[in-house]
This record gives C-alpha cells, structure tokens and sequence, in this order.
C-alpha cells in the first residue's frame, strides 16, 4: 500500500508542471491588436517620459520576451510592482490579453 502511495505521489508531482503549463493561454499577436490602444500611447512613442507619478523613462517593450511581459504585467496587477499607471491597466487584463499583448509586443522590433 504505501509503495502504492509513494508511486501516486511521485506521478501527480511530475505531472502538476505539465498540467500548469497548459492551463497558461496562449497568445495571440493578432487578437491584441484590438487590445493594445492602453498600451501604445505610452510604449509606442520612442523615448516617451510620463510625468505621473514621476518623470519616468516608459521602457521599450517591443521585443522583449514574451515571459517577461506577461511576469511584469501580474506583477503590477498583484501590486508587487508598482507603477499606479500600469497597476490600473494591469488590473483591468485577464490572462489571456496579457498573454495576446506579450506575444503582440514581444513579435514587435
């Protein structure tokens, strides 16, 4: 019984990556176009500075990984980072626009 148990165990723990990993959407570059007005304001104008709540640089994103657009865009909206600008955009995104605007900005040159 208990090798049967260990065997489950070890079964459902190389499995739960798998399973999470497929639970992530996949984006769409195509489906952020009608997505992307809150963000090219601001990531579209080279060399852009907001004043608000500092003056701030607003960084390039075009060509970032996508990985990283979607980890930064939970951070904001969990409020790990914090930007209230990009909090509030944050918040307003489910998953899947910050996985269709990861893939729209990190295709992007």
């Amino acid at each position: 019984m208990m090798k049967l148990s260990v065997a489950l165990w070890l079964a459902i723990a190389v499995a739960a990556p798998a399973i999470a990993q497929d639970a992530t959407p996949k984006g769409s570059a195509e489906a952020a176009k009608a997505k992307n007005s809150m963000c090219i304001g601001c990531h579209g104008v080279a060399g852009y500075r907001t004043a608000f709540p500092d003056v701030y640089q607003v960084p390039k994103i075009g060509g970032q990984s996508p990985t990283y657009i979607v980890k930064a865009l939970e951070a904001y909206k969990s409020g790990d980072r914090s930007h209230p600008s990009m909090q509030g955009i944050a918040r307003s995104l489910t998953p899947q626009d910050m996985a269709d605007l990861a893939a729209y900005y990190g295709g992007a040159k």
